[in-house]
């Protein structure tokens, strides 16, 4: 039988803004259940790609599919009828970004079922239904955001990505702003999410929280893709000297982490290799 095809597909990716090179020639394969995580240091075009991704920047070049859809070429109402539909969610790393201030929780939660044409009483229960999957209690639905902690804020925000029952969340930097408490319990969803079959792109500055619930690692280095792997191969033989630099800033994930002249001389292989 033919392997199925990936659920994302995003080939030769350019991305500029005005004449800043975003992303160049970009790839990145999602397929369904799997969870990828794009890792890079700030300005390496990761929020660029997870953008380009769900259609909130346009490419200048290259194609993405979704679940057999190229939706490289949508208008905004194309867009718009796509999302309504939830194949693909978007997590943003600031949860305020996505959250109405003015609505309760369960409100914004709710809303995306109701453009569905959902009952008011469905959306109900599957508000309750998803604030319990990401760990919330059904009461936070009638607080606003300014009333919660930044890590209950972020779980409501994976909740509303969910309550549509996407086939693809992509999430940008989901735990970058929290503390180590709150890290764990968002980690904590994004792992049982893995295990119940949703697919994720998990979008991150920072390798240890990726290699946690990762399948395979994508590397995103000034805008292009330096190397793809099994989350184990990019712990423990990274090839590219970024990649390693990388591997090396966090050193919970091996025996220690890059000496001072390990990291010069990487830094020297990268001017040269770019």
């Amino acid at each position: 039988m033919p392997a199925e095809p990936p659920l994302l597909q995003v080939t030769d990716l350019d991305v500029r803004y005005g004449r800043t090179t975003a992303l160049a020639g970009a790839a990145l394969t999602v397929h369904r259940g799997e969870t990828v995580g794009v890792i890079g240091e700030t300005g390496s075009g990761k929020s660029t790609l997870a953008r380009a991704v769900v259609g909130l920047v346009a490419p200048a070049a290259g194609t993405v599919t979704i679940a057999g859809e190229e939706v490289t070429a949508f208008s905004r109402r194309q867009w718009r009828a796509f999302r309504r539909r939830g194949v693909a969610q978007y997590v943003f790393q600031d949860p305020l970004r996505s959250l109405d201030p003015h609505l309760p929780v369960g409100a914004s939660i709710a809303e995306p079922l109701l453009l569905q044409g959902r009952s008011r009483a469905d959306a109900d229960a599957a508000v309750r239904a998803v604030l319990t999957r990401v760990h919330l209690t059904a009461d936070l639905a009638d607080r606003y955001p300014a009333e919660l902690s930044g890590g209950q804020r972020q779980r409501v925000a994976v909740a509303r990505a969910l309550v549509t029952d996407p086939q693809l969340v992509v999430l940008d930097e989901p735990v970058s702003a929290l503390d180590a408490a709150n890290r764990v319990r968002v980690l904590e969803v994004l792992t049982e999410l893995r295990e119940a079959g949703t697919a994720l792109v998990f979008i991150s500055h920072d390798l240890g929280s990726v290699a946690g619930i990762s399948d395979r690692v994508t590397v995103l280095h000034r805008g292009a893709v330096v190397e793809t792997a099994p989350t184990r191969a990019i712990v423990t033989a990274p090839q590219h000297p970024y990649t390693r630099l990388l591997v090396g800033s966090a050193p919970t994930l091996t025996t220690g982490a890059v000496d001072r002249e390990t990291r010069a001389e990487l830094r020297r292989q990268l001017l040269t290799v770019g």
